[in-house]
């Protein structure tokens, strides 16, 4: 995975970056898989398993993520690469690929909060729609837009 991760450019600017792009990701996703719901939670995870993370990737970083790391580190991602990044290493997890898999599901959501009501009566929300492999139960793709008079 940590291939996958280091192939999601670094949008931050170079002042004060302190820990690599894909430590960062990394970081995010096992404090998701193991239950983090939140900046505080991710920060809280990073500290608990800074030295562990970091001697078993031979990497000498000398404080964790904070929240606000987080917090400024995903307000500059490139969502498209890092999606694109967990469906590749998705598909890698697959034996021989996706080449034989041929059902294909999608579901919608709308993000909860995001309802306006338009001018013209209708609604504009945030949509977000993802792929699913069937046979495997697993998101191969995932896009978020904002829908409006011409959604």
């Amino acid at each position: 995975m940590i291939s996958y991760l280091r192939s999601n450019p670094d949008a931050r600017m170079r002042r004060r970056v302190r820990l690599p792009a894909w430590y960062v990701l990394l970081a995010t996703v096992l404090g998701i898989l193991s239950g983090c719901q939140s900046l505080r939670d991710l920060e809280r995870f990073a500290i608990r398993h800074h030295a562990v993370l970091t001697k078993a990737l031979g990497l000498e970083l000398r404080r964790p993520s904070s929240d606000y790391s987080f917090r400024y580190f995903f307000q500059q991602v490139y969502v498209s690469a890092l999606c694109a990044a967990i469906r590749d290493w998705s598909i890698a997890q697959i034996p021989g690929g996706a080449a034989d898999l041929d059902q294909l599901v999608f579901d919608g959501k709308t993000l909860r909060g995001s309802i306006e009501l338009t001018a013209g009566g209708g609604s504009a929300f945030i949509a977000q729609v993802t792929l699913y492999l069937a046979a495997l139960g697993v998101a191969i793709s995932q896009a978020c837009y904002a829908t409006g008079e011409n959604h």
